[in-house]
């Protein structure tokens, strides 16, 4: 773990500031109700609740006007091809059971055989080209070491190319996946 991630969970982070301010505000209160003025219960716990309420409404202002100081990291979406993986995901979703709306209607008798050909054969397109932009090696798997090397520092090789054949193979590999030519020792 290094020194920057360390220090940022023991400092006092803006919600447990307000938490803190209305705990000891409500303590407070309660004590001065119920000890010094000796008051009734019921005011005490309304005085504690209405302290209680004030830090929430103080916490949910700060977080209102935070984004306002610019002082957010700004997160992107991963993107594959100029949109983002979760709107690939639910395309596909809806591609597939078109064609399941599709197959039902013909077998409804609903669809000519050939407007499902045509339909179904354009779908069933969409729905490959879709799976292959989700299947990009473009994924979490780099995203995950590209992270892991920013904090940790470079890591040891993972792949080796085969001689043959160029196709990338565990570095453990003793053998090519594609091409089946023995790799090399490394």
């Amino acid at each position: 773990m290094s020194s920057e991630t360390s220090t940022d969970s023991q400092a006092l982070q803006p919600w447990q500031f307000f938490v803190l301010v209305g705990l000891l505000a409500a303590t407070a209160l309660v004590y001065l109700q119920v000890f010094v003025w000796h008051k009734d219960r019921p005011a005490a716990i309304l005085l504690s609740l209405t302290a209680a309420a004030t830090s929430l409404a103080g916490l949910a202002m700060y977080r209102t006007f935070r984004p306002f100081t610019g002082t957010l990291e700004q997160t992107t979406p991963d993107m594959l091809g100029g949109r983002t993986r979760a709107g690939l995901e639910r395309e596909k979703v809806l591609v597939l059971r078109s064609i399941k709306d599709l197959e039902f209607d013909r077998a409804m008798g609903k669809v000519s055989e050939k407007d499902f050909a045509e339909m179904s054969t354009r779908l069933r397109l969409r729905a490959t080209g879709l799976m292959r932009q989700l299947d990009v090696r473009t994924g979490y798997r780099e995203a995950i070491e590209r992270e892991v090397e920013r904090r940790v520092g470079a890591l040891p090789a993972t792949e080796q190319a085969c001689p043959a054949c160029r196709m990338t193979n565990d570095v453990d590999a003793r053998f090519c996946k594609s091409c089946g030519a023995r790799m090399e020792a490394a």
